[in-house]
């Protein structure tokens, strides 16, 4: 009976061991709008099931701006071509404690949803976070939410997908609804809490977010001057 239960035990493990011998490691690669930034590897036994995994990254991890560490940016695979896959953007948002860090006492914050059309196509869920000085009325934050939705429906029709991602993550779109909302109740701050694609768009995303790093110039080789030979002296003649 033991031998039995050992040799079943043997067996599993070696079927464990083919199983990983199987697979092979993808390379997981960002959109362009995003500069094809690498975000990781898979392991996959065929490429086929990579389409549909999905993937996040902070803001950090792609361009190495540490003010950035807390906003997540969420991809899709799409496709894959050969060991490489490729992904599109289907998410943002912020980590659970810089939130934490941004609600106080005494203070009201307001959640937001807003379904937004932008201008190539793609329907996306924004989720903005308003944060006022002080404790304000239901009948004022209804009216915050009429005046970012107006707001945002005016973005969607100006951008493309990417200039609205460029536009949460450098905190433009934050700035204008902060700007229309200061009419209603002081507004301490406003911050893009979820972002979600619903629909994807016609365009493609293919409109850099970040600028491109510039190549490193090759440094100038600077040769050290060439001393010149002192002229041989004049020999003495003999006597």
């Amino acid at each position: 009976m033991a031998a039995t239960k050992k040799a079943s035990t043997k067996a599993a493990s070696r079927k464990v061991k083919d199983r990983w011998k199987a697979k092979e490691w993808y390379k997981i690669y960002a959109p362009r709008m995003f500069n094809q930034a690498q975000l990781g590897e898979t392991p996959s036994a065929d490429a086929t099931n990579l389409i549909g995994r999905t993937t996040e990254a902070t803001v950090h991890d792609i361009n190495g701006d540490f003010s950035k560490m807390h906003v997540k940016l969420k991809f899709k695979v799409q496709d894959v071509n050969g060991f490489d896959a490729h992904t599109v953007f289907i998410g943002q948002d912020l980590t659970s404690d810089y939130i934490r860090r941004l609600t106080r006492r005494k203070r009201t914050k307001t959640d937001h949803v807003i379904d937004v059309r932008t201008k190539d196509g793609y329907l996306i869920r924004v989720k903005p976070m308003s944060i006022t000085e002080k404790r304000i009325q239901s009948s004022q934050e209804t009216a915050l939410r009429t005046m970012m939705d107006a707001e945002m429906a005016k973005m969607g029709e100006e951008k493309t997908i990417s200039e609205i991602i460029k536009a949460i993550i450098d905190g433009e779109m934050a700035h204008r609804l902060g700007s229309v909302c200061k009419v209603i109740v002081p507004i301490k701050r406003v911050e893009i809490r979820k972002t979600e694609v619903l629909e994807m768009g016609a365009g493609p995303q293919d409109q850099p977010v970040f600028a491109p790093e510039a190549p490193a110039e090759p440094e100038a080789v600077v040769e050290a001057p060439v001393e010149e030979a002192a002229p041989e002296a004049p020999a003495e003649a003999e006597q």
